[in-house]
């Protein structure tokens, strides 16, 4: 029997519209499943007649492959993964390619690279995004590893990537070990984010201008306009789901959905990383948060009647409360991506991954779940100016939140006035109030109690007026502490 181009582990969904798509673009493709059932359906079925090829066991998986063997992993993150590496490893020879396109723990990528390397196997942790329909017309795709290894995939990879309109495929080397899974990780937690944004958006509206939700579709549909600021698949599938009928009831469907919101992992994955790298993502976290709070229907139905929140009335004209709330959402979006962008950046730096923002801006245009028009201009300004210190500090950007912040502002104020929580709508706004506040008094107050409680000390600046922090004569931060339990309070600086 001929050898096949490449080996796909895992027939769920995406390992079978991945499959599809590979074979569409002219590869033989060999497949296996642990339930020996699933492969025979596939084979029957939807891979009727295409060069796709079934393998009922590990061994003769291995042996249908060309070399180098190039083995894609689409099964569950952790275990599952190790598993089939640990049953792989016998069977390859140096210079075989394994490639994890799940959504693995981008620390378990990094362990796993190092010790495949090793033993001479190239390993890719390669983030896949784009849901089922993605993974079957062509997906956006960050691979992480070792350069060599991703030299040996990059032209199935190039040709099943989704294409943007200037013909430029979805996908990018991000660098090593690690970077591909962080990268995608990142991506879901902006998409968190998005997603809470949105529906925020979508609750406010609904509540103060007491519409149903024909109209909230119509509103998006509006906003997802080829030249929007706000046009994006995730706009666009909101008004799809807003129009949706219900075929039993004769409803809209949205009305007879339980408001509960589940999560696999990465939003919190993303928060953990960034607790552990010290860079505020205020905006997925609420987004997380949101999520959770959703989850206890049961507490919050038996709450609702212990603080029966008082709800005014909106009295304004709903068309200009329609256009502040597009306004709104944009600086939102800006102020999460901006969040993640900063993550990405830190962790670049943390564990040398040498990521190249444009570049990730580029790949994240087409085929995933956040792809969106102003991904453009994002990959733009990072083109011209690799060094911004944040996205907000980008131009374009820059101009528009300064002209309209405080529709933010007022958005928030009427969404809380008629009923509406909006964790992350506030989070994007009071990130942007911090990160241009020269003087945080609340952090002036903390530092001073850490001292008090602690003797934790404190760093000075020359003046209110000049908030710079005080250096000695070679640049290094002077920290002092006061003798609190003293009568006279006297100050000591702490020696570096």
């Amino acid at each position: 029997m001929k050898k096949q181009d490449i080996g796909i582990i895992g027939l769920g969904p995406m390992g079978e519209n991945l499959t599809l798509n590979i074979e569409s673009k002219g590869y033989s493709v060999v497949v296996f499943n642990r339930t020996d059932s699933k492969t025979k359906s596939f084979i029957d079925n939807r891979a009727k007649e295409k060069d796709i090829i079934p393998a009922y066991s590990i061994n003769d998986f291995v042996n249908l492959l060309k070399s180098p063997r190039k083995i894609l992993l689409m099964v569950k993150e952790g275990k599952p993964v190790d598993e089939f590496i640990e049953t792989l490893l016998p069977l390859l020879n140096k210079g075989d390619l394994i490639i994890d396109g799940g959504n693995s723990h981008y620390k378990d990528t990094m362990r796993r690279n190092v010790e495949l390397s090793k033993i001479g196997i190239l390993y890719l942790g390669t983030g896949i995004s784009g849901g089922e329909e993605g993974a079957l017309k062509g997906p956006s795709l960050m691979p992480g590893g070792q350069i060599e290894a991703y030299k040996i995939i990059e032209k199935i990879f190039t040709d099943i990537a989704a294409k943007t309109e200037d013909g430029a495929p979805c996908l990018s080397y991000i660098g090593p070990h690690g970077a591909g899974h962080f990268v995608k990780m990142v991506h879901n937690g902006i998409e968190y984010g998005d997603m809470q944004l949105i529906g925020e958006c979508a609750w406010m509206l609904r509540n103060a201008l007491d519409i149903p939700a024909e109209q909230i579709a119509d509103i998006m549909f509006r906003w997802n306009d080829h030249s929007d600021v706000l046009q994006s698949y995730l706009i666009e599938i909101t008004g799809y789901v807003e129009r949706e009928k219900d075929k039993t009831y004769g409803c809209h469907l949205i009305d007879r959905i339980a408001d509960i919101t589940e999560m696999k992992g990465t939003g919190t994955w993303t928060v953990q990383a960034s607790l552990e790298l010290n860079v505020p993502v205020p905006t997925i976290a609420a987004a997380v948060f949101s999520r959770e709070i959703s989850m206890e229907k049961e507490l919050r139905m038996k709450m609702s009647t212990k603080i029966p929140v008082k709800r005014s009335e909106f009295s304004g004209d709903p068309q200009k409360l329609i256009d502040i709330g597009h306004d709104a959402l944009y600086i939102s979006k800006i102020s999460s991506y901006a969040q993640g962008i900063a993550l990405l950046k830190s962790a670049s730096s943390k564990y040398g991954f040498g990521l190249n923002i444009s570049d990730i801006a580029k790949t994240w245009r087409g085929g995933c779940i956040i792809r969106a028009r102003f991904l453009n201009e994002i990959a733009e300004a990072y083109k011209n100016d690799p060094g911004i210190p944040n996205l907000l500090a980008a131009e374009n950007f820059n101009k528009f939140i300064n002209q309209n912040l405080y529709k933010l502002a007022k958005f928030i104020e009427v969404a809380h006035t008629v009923g509406v929580p909006t964790l992350a709508m506030d989070s994007a706004y009071d990130y942007i109030l911090q990160l241009t506040s020269p003087i945080m008094v609340s952090a002036q107050l903390s530092a001073l109690q850490r001292d008090y409680f602690g003797a934790h000390g404190y760093f000075r600046i020359e003046s209110q007026d000049n908030p710079r922090i005080l250096t000695t004569a070679e640049g290094k931060t002077r920290q002092f502490h006061t003798e609190w339990m003293l009568s006279d309070r006297p100050e000591k600086e702490f020696k570096n």
